[in-house]
């Protein structure tokens, strides 16, 4: 089951695929928002076919209720270009409801055995490797095959595509943590959280929508 909303899971994940921006010889890394969608505390942990190639930060933890956790994955500096930059590596996120005694930082061994009644929800996302940034600056190519030069041959377009996107789904994210917020609030009874900070996020989703339209209008870069 992939990413994205809705109110049956356990959690979301945000962005639905990890983008790295392949460099020869240099590290990059791509951050992913686990957002908890139930009033239970709920572990996730993250796998990948890979394990030699990426650090995962924090791959396992636990979410309280109507919260979220950050995590960095790290792909390690690698030494050639993939074909075609085609990457097949995947990840998966396991999470499951936990006691809320449970310590955030030490999720039971046991937590994600599918040999326990405990209902387990799975998240797979791929991974994309998008082209490096500008050459150096004696504007000599990088040395990438025919293959390769054919799929950056629309890399402005392409980072057009990417920024509208990116800009779409944090548009959606923001309005999920608004609604996510008040009802936390309404949940808690707190009366010290702040309406203006709420306004606050609102009005970042209407300035990223504002965002995503002009991208829209834009023509592509030739």
């Amino acid at each position: 089951m992939g990413g994205g909303s809705n109110g049956s899971q356990l959690i979301s994940v945000y962005p639905e695929e990890l983008t790295f921006g392949f460099e020869l010889g240099k590290s990059c890394f791509c951050d992913i928002k686990v957002v908890n969608n139930t009033e239970h505390h709920v572990a996730f942990k993250v796998k990948t076919t890979s394990p030699k190639k990426y650090f995962v930060r924090p791959n396992t933890r636990v979410v309280q209720p109507w919260d979220s956790q950050t995590i960095t994955v790290t792909l390690q500096a690698q030494s050639e270009y993939p074909s075609d930059m085609q990457c097949k590596d995947k990840f998966l996120i396991q999470s499951a409801i936990v006691p809320p005694s449970t310590d955030i930082d030490e999720v039971p061994p046991n937590t994600f055995t599918k040999v326990t009644d405990r209902a387990i929800e799975e998240h797979k996302l791929r991974v994309v490797y998008t082209a490096p940034g500008e050459s150096s600056e004696s504007g000599l190519a990088s040395p990438l095959s025919r293959g390769s030069r054919r799929t950056f041959d629309n890399l402005p377009v392409q980072r057009l595509k990417e920024e509208q996107d990116a800009a779409f789904q944090q548009n959606q994210q923001l309005q999920r943590e608004l609604e996510m917020l008040k009802r936390r609030k309404i949940r808690k009874n707190d009366s010290g959280f702040s309406l203006a900070f709420l306004a606050f996020v609102g009005a970042i989703g209407l300035m990223l929508g504002f965002i995503l339209n002009l991208l829209s209008a834009s023509p592509p870069a030739e």
